[in-house]
């Protein structure tokens, strides 16, 4: 039996404020939910404005990062798998939860969207730079992140 392929892409809009929280072990585990805009035109001919919620975790470094860059409004690009969990509710009843288990988090949009400038760290990307002859046609990008500059080689 061929193995399925599991992959979800999502680019919305915060509809919160990332939920941050450690466990006991001390990895992080953030949560978050994206809301995705989309119109068409309904029976009667009209455009109809529908949005979907995607439910969003992710763990380690991105968790620490969205939660740091990341706020109500902000619009993201999410990559993951979906995952369904069960977990138990206060009165001991059993819950489920289907939501995306990130493994890529990009931030789009402005350094203006999002959280107040005074809470945002400088976050730039220079431009993409012309491969040397020992990158062998590498696509090469340089970030540049709190001063600190470091490359991407990207393999395609």
């Amino acid at each position: 039996m061929a193995n399925g392929v599991n992959k979800v892409i999502v680019v919305g809009n915060l509809g919160r404020d990332p939920d941050v929280r450690f466990t006991e072990g001390g990895m992080s585990i953030c949560n978050f939910s994206v809301a995705i805009g989309e119109r068409r035109k309904g029976k009667d001919g009209e455009w109809v404005d529908q949005t979907e919620w995607v439910k969003v975790v992710c763990f380690g470094k991105t968790a620490e990062n969205a939660g740091k860059y990341l706020a109500k409004g902000r619009q993201v690009y999410v990559e993951g798998r979906m995952q369904t969990r069960k977990w138990a509710d206060r009165d001991g009843n059993d819950k489920w939860t289907t939501e995306v288990a990130a493994n890529q988090v990009l931030f789009l949009g402005g350094k203006g969207e999002g959280k107040p400038k005074a809470q945002e760290e400088d976050m730039t990307y220079a431009a993409p730079r012309q491969p040397d002859s020992g990158t062998r046609g590498k696509d090469q990008r340089v970030m540049e992140f709190n001063g600190q500059r470091r490359r991407d080689e990207t393999p395609f």
